[in-house]
């Protein structure tokens, strides 16, 4: 079964709250949210953004709209004013995300 990385489906943003990641996964059609709905799980996420996470991931699909979001707690190290980190807000890391590969046969 061939690769296809989240990017190749959906944009992302990201957000923060304390030093908790929030990640907005926004499918670009019926077809890919489908296929990121059955495959990108917050087992695979958090497996992607280890060993920053700290906590269990959860994922929300979103009902009546085209979106998941991923609560992933610990990444940010701190946040915006305890963090020692550049990107204390997480933007950077939406492309992070984008970058995981998924074992599916994306619709076409």
């Amino acid at each position: 079964m061939p690769r296809i990385t989240v990017d190749r489906l959906a944009d992302a943003r990201a957000g923060d709250k304390g030093d908790t990641l929030l990640l907005a996964v926004l499918p670009r059609d019926a077809a890919a949210h489908r296929t990121l709905v059955a495959h990108l799980t917050a087992d695979a996420v958090a497996a992607h953004f280890a060993p920053l996470v700290t906590g269990p991931v959860r994922r929300t699909v979103l009902p009546g709209l085209p979106a998941i979001v991923f609560t992933l707690p610990g990444v940010l190290g701190g946040g915006v004013t305890d963090g020692a980190t550049l990107d204390g807000h997480g933007k950077t890391l939406s492309y992070h995300l984008l970058s995981l590969a998924l074992d599916v046969e994306p619709e076409t």
